[in-house]
């Protein structure tokens, strides 16, 4: 396993796999290299790589310069780029770049049901998320890899007088691999404007099993809605980018409310689960987690699971006022899901 902490792009990575990624970088030292701008930093501080292709309206009217640091400078552009591999032991880490405030714990191989799996720990070394942050994580999974990620803690984003805040992830499925990504919820504070965006790319043998979680603020505080706008985008795609599934939110609060169910009803949680896969048809994924979540679940929450298109997978939709009892049907979800697509019980996933 090799760990790269550099600012051009690593030999060997296919780099044109990743979103937003050159194929070909202009050769280090070169004139192309500097009339570029990727002399220092290389391409990934680049805006054209850290900021999102497109930034919904109802964030983008947000726009402007922080007379503090503005989006670009040092310590406001945070880069995370993973890929793991899969040889004879197992799943490893073969590639890692990292720039703060974005890092990782070494992966940990701590289920005894799969020794070849990694979990891996997301980590961010600010206390949270400021205004004109920019902040890219690339996953790439390779043939025939398994793996768990999920983040160490709950994503604050601070309280913005200016600009906005951006999280891109960036996700590669390669042909008969199977991830997990499942990050810690997201608490926006009062007056925070953030854009999160999960983009996939999927094998059509691959398999994905990936949540969204968000709070209604600082629920400890009674701060509730009081974030100015909240906006996540889930895109998969299949590798020649045809889309197989597209998941948006909007919360913009009005006096501390939100509408509807549709737009998460004043609710203090919304959580979502995406089960991508070829293994199982998705009738039967659908059933499977209706009967366990509405079984334990159906009086304290709203719950609602739908077959995606082309029988592509499923899709799980979670609200309710009890954080505990939201995370609680996340797991008891994820570990039937786990335990239907690879034979194994879930492990308990060790969070400090």
């Amino acid at each position: 396993m090799s760990t790269q902490i550099a600012t051009g792009p690593p030999a060997g990575v296919p780099l044109h796999v990743v979103p937003g990624v050159p194929e070909s970088p202009p050769a280090p030292g070169g004139a192309a290299w500097w009339a570029s701008g990727s002399g220092y930093g290389g391409y990934r501080l680049q805006p054209a790589h850290y900021e999102p292709e497109r930034v919904p309206q109802e964030v983008l009217r947000h726009s402007s310069t922080p007379d503090t640091l503005a989006a670009g400078s040092p310590g406001k552009v945070g880069l995370l780029e993973l890929e793991f591999g899969r040889n004879d032991r197992g799943t490893e880490l073969v590639h890692h770049y990292q720039k703060s405030p974005l890092q990782i714990m070494h992966p940990l191989y701590y289920d005894p049901l799969r020794p070849d799996m990694p979990y891996t720990y997301l980590m961010a070394t600010g206390g949270g998320i400021l205004q004109a942050d920019r902040l890219r994580t690339d996953l790439l999974f390779g043939p025939g890899s398994s793996a768990h990620v999920t983040t160490s803690a709950h994503s604050k984003v601070y309280r913005m007088e200016h600009d906005y805040a951006v999280a891109q992830t960036n996700v590669v499925v390669g042909q008969d691999a199977y991830v997990e990504y499942l990050p810690e919820p997201v608490i926006p504070f009062a007056d925070s404007r953030f854009y999160q965006r999960t983009c996939v790319t999927l094998h059509e043998s691959g398999t994905l099993v990936a949540g969204e979680t968000v709070f209604a603020g600082r629920l400890a505080r009674d701060e509730r809605h009081r974030y100015t706008v909240f906006a996540s985008d889930f895109e998969v795609r299949r590798p020649d980018g045809r889309i197989v599934a597209l998941d948006r939110v909007r919360l913009v609060p009005e006096d501390g409310r939100t509408g509807g169910l549709a737009v998460l009803g004043d609710r203090d949680v919304l959580s979502m689960l995406y089960v991508l896969t070829p293994l199982v048809p998705a009738a039967q994924l659908a059933d499977l987690l209706h009967s366990v979540l509405a079984e334990r679940f159906e009086e304290d929450l709203f719950l609602g699971v739908s077959a995606l298109p082309g029988d592509a997978g499923v899709w799980v939709r979670i609200l309710g006022d009890d954080t505990e009892a939201v995370a609680h049907a996340n797991t008891v979800a994820w570990g039937a899901v786990h335990e239907l697509l690879t034979g194994r019980a879930a492990p308990r996933i060790r969070k400090s």
